[in-house]
């Protein structure tokens, strides 16, 4: 096909002289050939009957005797009567179909074609015939036609397409992971981390499905990690509750992760229908974006609730990470444990 759009676009159809042998697709037979004489039915060299300007139509079809895939064509005009003339006094003979000097078929008249209507059929291939149609129907342009510059796009989703997705989300989760450790430090690092693995992860069980990952598809990734992130921030700024109240870090962070898992699962559980509902309601395209959707949002409930409190957990208890500044507080709002006078005083309050 790429080779039909940058020929000139010469199209004619050359009788073959009886018992001419050798002519089949790909024969040169030269670019400058003359034309046939009038009322002539038997021809002792090459010359073109008609040209291409003389096709009305050409389209893909099936020979009803042997069921093999075909071209059926249309004449007009002159080539009607021209090719009624041919055939009729060359039954058996071959015939060419030209493009630029080339042979692209040469099929033998099997009977007289006096309607201006015929069939090409033996055994094509569909990208063949496909070729065929393109030749008969495009092949005789005014113009001749220079390729430029040539590009492969996939079916699915272009490369341009595609690595400009892959930039946009990587400075997006760049941009994600300055904000969490600028903001929330020690506890926004482990976020990180945390986001790292759910992208391992991600992409895992994206193999494992198989998960075909279209433009829809990177954009419910990154908005599933913005989900992540969001669940992380609920986490973290209820913890700086607790511990602006005056609780130790440990407690403080037991009490910011049970506080804001009721949040977290209510607007996660939204989302999860939605994409649901959009899953087997929605087209194609929708599908694939809300299956990564509902992918990314359990996965990020994982992350967020159980691996990054899995890892603050053990962090808390490390004598080199009890330091206020490590969890955006005041030092007067940080409370590593509970002293004696706080107990007594709990104790008289009660």
């Amino acid at each position: 096909m790429r080779k039909l759009i940058g020929s000139t676009g010469r199209l004619d159809f050359v009788p073959i002289p009886a018992g001419t042998t050798g002519i089949n697709q790909g024969t040169q037979l030269g670019t400058s050939l003359p034309p046939c004489p009038p009322n002539t039915t038997t021809f002792t060299s090459p010359c073109v009957l008609f040209s291409g300007d003389q096709v009305a139509s050409a389209a893909p079809g099936t020979d009803s005797t042997t069921s093999q895939r075909a071209v059926d064509f249309t004449l007009k005009g002159t080539g009607t009567t021209l090719f009624a003339n041919y055939s009729r006094n060359n039954v058996g003979n071959q015939f060419a179909i030209v493009l630029d000097g080339t042979v692209q078929s040469a099929p033998s008249i099997r009977q007289a074609i006096t309607g201006g209507t015929g069939q090409i059929s033996g055994s094509f291939t569909t990208a063949q015939v496909n070729d065929l149609v393109t030749v008969l129907k495009y092949g005789s342009l005014p113009l001749a036609v220079e390729e430029v510059s040539f590009s492969q796009i996939s079916a699915t989703l272009g490369l341009n397409f595609l690595q400009q997705s892959i930039l946009a989300g990587a400075i997006g989760v760049l941009l994600v992971f300055v904000f969490m450790l600028v903001h929330y430090r020690l506890p926004g690092a482990i976020a990180c981390i945390a986001l790292i693995f759910y992208t391992i992860v991600s992409f895992a069980i994206f193999r494992f499905i198989p998960v075909t990952l279209t433009l829809a598809g990177v954009a419910a990734f990154v908005l599933s990690i913005g989900m992540a992130v969001d669940a992380n921030i609920l986490i973290f700024e209820r913890t700086k509750e607790e511990l602006r109240s005056g609780k130790t870090l440990v407690s403080a962070m037991e009490a910011g992760f049970n506080r804001a898992w009721n949040s977290i699962f209510d607007s996660n559980m939204s989302s999860i229908i939605t994409a649901t509902i959009l899953f087997y309601f929605g087209s194609a395209t929708i599908r694939g974006f809300a299956l990564v959707l509902i992918i990314g949002v359990l996965l990020s409930m994982f992350t967020a609730v159980t691996l990054s409190r899995l890892m603050l957990r053990f962090v808390v208890h490390q004598p080199w990470a009890r330091h206020a500044s490590y969890f955006g507080v005041a030092e007067d709002e940080f409370v590593v444990a509970a002293t004696p006078t706080r107990r007594r005083q709990a104790g008289a309050s009660v």
